[in-house]
C-alpha cells in the first residue's frame, strides 16, 4: 500500500479528535511542569486545521501537511506553534508533491520532522521534551522502512510504539530545555506534555491507515 492525499486528510482529521479528546489531559500534564496552555493551544491549532480541511481539500500530502504547518503556526501559541510547524513545514518539504508516499518517503518525512524541531527548539534527546518521542520514532521507523520489505503500514506502527515509548521515558527526566527546566529536578515524574502529543500525532496516523 501507499499513503495518498486521502489517508493525509484522515491523519490530520484524527488529529484533530485526538487533540479534543486528550485535551484535559494534556492540560494537566503541562500544568505540572508547564504554564498548562498545551492541551487548549493543540485543540484549538487542530480544529483550524479542520476548517482549512473544509475549504478547500490538499491536493498532495505535501500540501495537506504544508497547509498544517501554516495553520498551526497562526493558531498555536506557546513553543507548541513554531515547533509543530516546523515539524510538519519539514515534512511536507520532504514529500514535496508526490501523490504518494512508500514506507522510505515516510521514514525520510518523520527524520525531516525531527530535524527541524531539533533546529527550532535546540533540545536533544534525553532533554524531556517532544524531541523525545520524535528521536526514537524516526530511528523505529527507518528501521522498519530498510527491513519491512516496503510495508509503509509496518513503518506508521512503527514510529507510533516507538514514540508512545518515548513519551512514558521523559516521566523520570529531569528537565534541561523550556518552561519546565525551571522546576530542575522537580520535573521528574512528570510526562513531558509535547512528547504525549507527537505520540498522539503519530498513533492518528496509523489510524488514519487502518
Amino acid at each position: 500500500m501507499a499513503l495518498d492525499v486521502n489517508w493525509a486528510v484522515k491523519w490530520l482529521t484524527l488529529c484533530a479528535q485526538a487533540m479534543a479528546e486528550h485535551r484535559v489531559e494534556l492540560i494537566e500534564l503541562d500544568r505540572a511542569i508547564g504554564d498548562s496552555d498545551h492541551g487548549e493551544n493543540m485543540d484549538r491549532g487542530f480544529q483550524a486545521v479542520l476548517a482549512k480541511l473544509g475549504e478547500a481539500e490538499p491536493e498532495t500530502p505535501g500540501a495537506a501537511l504544508k497547509m498544517t504547518a501554516m495553520t498551526l503556526m497562526s493558531k498555536v501559541g506557546g513553543a507548541a506553534g513554531p515547533l509543530y510547524g516546523t515539524a510538519f513545514l519539514r515534512a511536507a518539504t520532504a514529500l514535496g508533491d508526490s501523490a504518494e508516499i512508500d514506507a522510505a518517503a515516510w521514514a525520510g518525512a518523520l527524520a525531516a520532522a525531527r530535524d527541524g524541531i531539533v533546529a527550532r527548539g535546540k533540545a536533544e534527546p534525553g532533554d524531556k521534551t517532544m524531541v523525545d518521542a520524535w528521536a526514537p520514532a524516526v530511528d523505529a521507523a527507518r528501521a522498519a522502512a530498510d527491513g519491512g520489505n516496503g510495508d509503509v503500514f509496518g513503518v506508521l506502527v512503527a514510529a507510533a510504539e516507538a514514540a508512545e515509548a518515548g513519551a512514558v521515558s521523559t516521566d523520570p527526566m529531569v528537565a534541561r530545555k523550556g518552561r519546565a527546566s525551571y522546576l530542575g529536578e522537580r520535573s521528574a515524574g512528570h510526562r513531558d506534555p509535547g512528547a504525549a502529543s507527537s505520540a498522539l500525532i503519530l498513533r492518528a496516523a496509523v489510524g488514519a491507515a487502518a
